[in-house]
Order: C-alpha cells, then sequence, then structure tokens
C-alpha cells in the first residue's frame, strides 16, 4: 500500500510505494501540510486504481522519474520496445501451452482424490457453469490480467441471492478463488507469467445474525406441526448444522451417557466426512433434547437408520423442508423469515447469554477455536467475558451511591 512520507532532512513529501516486487520512492517538492498531504493522497487512489486493474503506466504519472530507466529495461513501461518485447506472446507459445478447458480438466483429474465429496460437486459447477465457458477458446498463455477482471465483473453482475439482487462477493470470490488456483498452477507448470498476480479478492460485508430469542423458541416450538416438534427442539437447543441434525443416525445417539455423536453429515443427500476434523464432537443432551430424542425413537427409531427422516425412512430433504414447514409457520406466527441455519445462531447467543464458558461453547459448535465466536457473536456474550464499559459504569453507579450514603449520614 502506499503511503504519503515526509523526508526529515528538507521537510518535503515523497511517496512510498511498491510495483511490480520493487520499492519505489518518488520525491516531490511539496512542503509538509495537510493540503498537499491531501493531494498526494488523492494521487495514490488513480496510482492503485490503475495498479488494480492493471492499468498502471509508472511514466505517465511520473514522466521524470530517474527509476524509468530501470523499469524500461525490465520490459514494464507500455510503449517501449522493450515492453513490447517482454508483453509478446509467440505462435509457438500459444501452441505449447494447453487450452484452458483442457488443463482445468486435468487439474480437476489431479486434485480430486484429496476432496470431500460435496466440494468436488461445488468445484465441479464452477468449473462448468463459469469457468470453462468463458474461457473456452484461450490457452493459458492467453490469458490476462483485463480477461480475468471482465470476467469477474460479468459474473458480478448476475443476478442472484445478494443483497442487491445479484451474486454476492462471496459467491464470486470462491469462483475466482478456483481459477486463482488453476492458473497459479498452470502458469508455474509451463513457465509462464502468472496473470492473477496482484489481484484481490471482493471486499465482503460483514453479515449479522438474527438469532431468536427464547420466548421466540418455545412458541416455534409449541405450535410447529408435530411430525416436527422433536426435530426443531434439537435444533434449537444443540446449534448443530443442518446437514449434521438431517444426517444423524441412531447409531450415533447414546442415550445412556446422554451425547449426540457428530460423526457425519449429509451432503445432496449422502453421508460423508463433517466439514472439518473440529466438527467432530460429543454434544450433550440437555433436558429437552433427551426428550425430544426419546419421542423421536418411539416414531422413528424402527422405520429408519436416521433419526428424521420421511416416511419411506429416508432423510430429510431440508429444501424441502424449509418451504414446506420453516416459512409458512414463521409467517403464521408473525415472525421475520429468516434461514433455518438462524437456528444455530440461536442456540449459540443462548449458550453465551446463559454465561457458559466461551471455550466450551466453541467446542459445542465444532469451531477449533474461540476466534470465530467472538467475532460472530461478542456482543452476546455476559460482561463477565466480555468487554463493552458496563462494569465500569457499575463501579461509578456504586460509588456515586456510596457517596451519596455519605453525604445523607452526615447532614
Amino acid at each position: 500500500m502506499a503511503k504519503v512520507r515526509v523526508r526529515k532532512d528538507t521537510q518535503k513529501l515523497f511517496i512510498d510505494f511498491r510495483y511490480e516486487g520493487m520499492r519505489f520512492r518518488e520525491q516531490t517538492l511539496l512542503n509538509d501540510n495537510v493540503k498537499n498531504r491531501k493531494k498526494l493522497e488523492a494521487l495514490i487512489d488513480r496510482m492503485e486504481a490503475k495498479m488494480l486493474i492493471g492499468e498502471f503506466n509508472y511514466a505517465e504519472f511520473f514522466p521524470n522519474s530517474k527509476n524509468l530507466q530501470k523499469l524500461i529495461k525490465k520490459g514494464l513501461i507500455p510503449g517501449t520496445s522493450e515492453y513490447e518485447q517482454a508483453t509478446a506472446i509467440t505462435d509457438q507459445e500459444v501452441e505449447q501451452s494447453p487450452l484452458f478447458t483442457d488443463f482445468a480438466d486435468q487439474w480437476l483429474q489431479e486434485n480430486k482424490v484429496q476432496w470431500r465429496a460435496s466440494h468436488l460437486r461445488n468445484v465441479e459447477s464452477i468449473l462448468e457453469s463459469s469457468l470453462k465457458p468463458a474461457l473456452k477458446k484461450k490457452h493459458l498463455s492467453e490469458i490476462t490480467k483485463a480477461h480475468i477482471l471482465a470476467l469477474r465483473a460479468k459474473m458480478a453482475n448476475r443476478k442472484g441471492r445478494g443483497a442487491n439482487g445479484l451474486v454476492s462477493p462471496k459467491t464470486v470470490n470462491s469462483h475466482m478463488a478456483i481459477l486463482r488456483m488453476i492458473l497459479t498452477e498452470g502458469t508455474e507448470r509451463y513457465d509462464l507469467p502468472n496473470p492473477y498476480r496482484n489481484i484481490k479478492p471482493l471486499r465482503l460485508q460483514k453479515v449479522h445474525i438474527q438469532p431468536f430469542s427464547l420466548d421466540e423458541v418455545e412458541r416455534i416450538i409449541k405450535y410447529v406441526r408435530e411430525d416436527y416438534r422433536n426435530y426443531y427442539q434439537v435444533r434449537f437447543y444443540t446449534g448443530m448444522r443442518t446437514g449434521e441434525i438431517d444426517g444423524l443416525k441412531w447409531e450415533h445417539v447414546d442415550f445412556k451417557n446422554r451425547e449426540i455423536l457428530v460423526r457425519e453429515t449429509l451432503a445432496n443427500g449422502q453421508p460423508e466426512y463433517t466439514k472439518t476434523d473440529g466438527s467432530q464432537r460429543e454434544i450433550p443432551m440437555f433436558g429437552p433434547v433427551y426428550e425430544a430424542l426419546k419421542n423421536q425413537y418411539e416414531a422413528t427409531g424402527k422405520l429408519s437408520k436416521y433419526v428424521f427422516c420421511n416416511r419411506e425412512g429416508q432423510p430429510l430433504d431440508h429444501n424441502n423442508v424449509t418451504k414446506r414447514v420453516w416459512y409458512p409457520l414463521l409467517e403464521a406466527l408473525k415472525l421475520k423469515k429468516r434461514r433455518p441455519y438462524q437456528t444455530r445462531h440461536t442456540a449459540a447467543t443462548l449458550l453465551l447469554a446463559s454465561g457458559e464458558n466461551p471455550e466450551w461453547v466453541a467446542h459445542l459448535l465444532g469451531h477449533s477455536s474461540t476466534e470465530m465466536l467472538f467475532k460472530v457473536y461478542s456482543r452476546y456474550i455476559p460482561n463477565l467475558t466480555r468487554m463493552d464499559g458496563s462494569a465500569f459504569e457499575r463501579l461509578i453507579q456504586s460509588r456515586v451511591t456510596t457517596d451519596k450514603g455519605v453525604d445523607d449520614e452526615t447532614e
């Protein structure tokens, strides 16, 4: 990141920045004051915008710089013969590098052995739906930063489930991450310049959780369809992920020790290993959970190996349950429409608000550390474990009360 600095000997401002992996300092004759600093900061903003889209021309910004000769020799100044030589791609180089689609398929075959089935399906979908169609006629050596940025811009303007009705920045970043990995591997293997260099992910807006209050939880459990009451009671009081509870089998329900053993998750109707190693955990059956599972065993214990299932004994289809049970219930109770995943956030906030140890709560939810916990749920953690000034305010109030009592006694 470029910065405005001042020379100690002359008190003149200069710009300190990095470009193409090298550090540069461009001196000015401007005195160190607020007006001049703002002027240079505006210049820096224009420089960084050009760098971001790969259109930065050093000579355009600093035509009299002593650094130009060094950059010309490296072929980094557009318009020079050295630049044309450095960036030119010969027909032979194009033919020697594979088509993007062919190398993407090869990369997929080489890497899929280490992925979970659900991740493999996700990568295959990204390749077939966006990356391969967009770059199907390009050889690896022909792909430029401009191609990548144009692809990202086009993707960001598609209709989607983002806040503005378009594809969310998170989704765009996930697609571009796959492209980055393919290009990084391909350019390294064929000794080509990597066009993805210096392209940063789109900035993500903070997502705010919308947990239910305890009163709302009790209302939902009371009025939900009877055949789903146990299901939601377990969801609300354990914080299990959708795939974890939908894939829960009776063999992983330990009534003797009152524990739920999280060992699998359900993805596209098929059981597979949990999201991470940290997701492998034991969840205690609190009172309502134990009762719900006991009741559920009477209903499905002999029908299916899955705890929660349909009439054929197959695991629940979470999209179908959400549309036919969850959303209609929230509408009937006049509660704000929220995704079922908020049941997990609700469990977390209720546990933390009750004063449970954050480390224990993190383990219960399947997080490897408390970092995620404090990042997402910090405002729900009581003052015993969180700093927000309330303890200091109570101290002040107690002193005011004490001083007032003393004054009353002396009158």
